[in-house]
Order: structure tokens, then sequence, then C-alpha cells
């Protein structure tokens, strides 16, 4: 289980890294009655993210478990290393068209008549269906054997990690005062012109750290000095 926390925090934080979220998420920090448009915004977001987490773990991915109802270790291993791998792939990808990115503009300011929760909602349904880090996540979730209540705690904790930057981003409205509107711009014009270098950093960590994770899990599941020393570094992440 411990293994999975770490596995999940990882992909779900360098997800969060998301400017079809963080960049509505700014603006309605700079609007009329921030924090609460912020936290229906949130709110849409977490609900639509974790209910097509939830419908594909549950739905589909019960499914294909129960045609081999009992994986064992390899399995699980080779979906670690599966969901490492896409992580790497996508890091790649965004640092290769970076330059592209970089200059496209943010999504605009939603108007003002517009509900946050609807625009939250309608961003993560639209977002959902090339959600691939997340996918690949919900795959490792699958694999792990846990029963549907273990796998809805992993689900709740990607997602807490995936909207973790718009409650920093109502923390600051909290506690900064006056200079949150500085702050808040600030944010955006890093946004704008970092975020792809951002992403991709943060996918290479978790992509690297995944693809360990299950590599030394394949590498221990065998025998000899190589296995032993791969059993002893899963022992030390696990504790």
């Amino acid at each position: 289980m411990a293994r999975l926390i770490f596995l999940v925090i990882s992909i779900g934080l360098a997800d969060s890294a998301n400017p079809s979220t963080i960049a509505p998420a700014l603006y309605l920090a700079s609007g009329e009655q921030p924090r609460m448009r912020l936290t229906q915004f949130t709110v849409g977001v977490f609900a639509v993210y974790l209910a097509g987490g939830v419908a594909i773990a549950l739905g589909p991915g019960q499914v294909i478990l129960s045609l081999v109802p009992h994986p064992g270790p390899t399995a699980r291993y080779v979906l670690e290393t599966v969901a490492g791998v896409v992580m790497l792939v996508a890091a790649g990808v965004l640092w290769l068209t970076r330059e592209k990115l970089s200059k496209r503009d943010l999504p605009s300011p939603p108007s003002e008549g517009k509900s946050s929760a609807l625009l939250g909602v309608t961003i993560t349904a639209v977002e959902l269906p090339t959600a691939f880090p997340y996918f690949a996540a919900i795959a490792a979730i699958v694999g792990s054997g846990l029963d549907p209540g273990g796998q809805l705690i992993l689900l709740v904790v990607y997602n807490v990690c995936f909207v973790l930057p718009l409650l920093v981003i109502t923390v600051i409205l909290a506690v900064a005062g006056e200079e949150a509107e500085r702050i808040i711009g600030r944010i955006r014009d890093m946004l704008q012109e970092h975020w792809p270098i951002v992403l991709a950093g943060l996918a290479l960590v978790a992509g690297v750290f995944v693809t360990t994770l299950g590599a030394t899990g394949l590498a221990g599941a065998g025998h000899g000095p190589v296995a032993r020393i791969s059993r002893r570094v899963r022992h030390l992440i696990s504790h």
C-alpha cells in the first residue's frame, strides 16, 4: 500500500501543474468574490476528476480485473513501470514542444455571470479523455489487487494532489491580504512563460521515481544479489 501511495502522489503532483485548471483559477482569484468562486471551481474540478476515475476503476477496471482476479506481484510491477514510462514520454513531449506551447495564450477569464462550479465541471470533463497520467495511475491502482474501498482511497489521494495548486491559490487569497493580487499576477506571468518547462520537469521526476519503483519490483521478484538489493530498496521505500 505504501508504494502505491508514493506512486499516486508522484503522478498526481506532476499532473497538477495543468494550465487548463490553474489559469482559470488565477483569473477567478483576481475577480469578484475570489475565495468563494475559486472554492466552487475547485470543488467542480475535484468532483468530476474523482467521479471519472471511480467510473473507470470500479467499472471497466473491475471487469478486466475479474478476468485475472488475483494479479501477481509481477503484473503489478509491470503496471507501475508502464505508468512511469507514460510520465517519461509525457515529459519528453512537453520538453520538445516547450517553445511552441509557451507561446499559446492561457485560457481567457470566464464571464462574470458563469457559475464557477460549472466552469470547473466543464473544463475537467473536456480534459478527462486526454488525462493519460491519470489513466496510468488508475491502471496501477486497479492492478494492485486492493478492494474497491482501498482503490477509492488512492483515487481520493490522487485528486487531492491534482487540485493542490488550486488549494494553494485559495490559501494565498486567505493570508496575503492586499498583496494577494500582486502575488497572483506574478504566478500567472510565470505560468504563461514557463509552464511547459515546469510541467516537463515534474513529469520527469515522477516518471523516474515511478519507473524505478516498478523496475526494482520486477528485479526483486527474481533471485540473486540484484533481487536482494531491489527488495531492500522496496523495503526502505515502504517504510
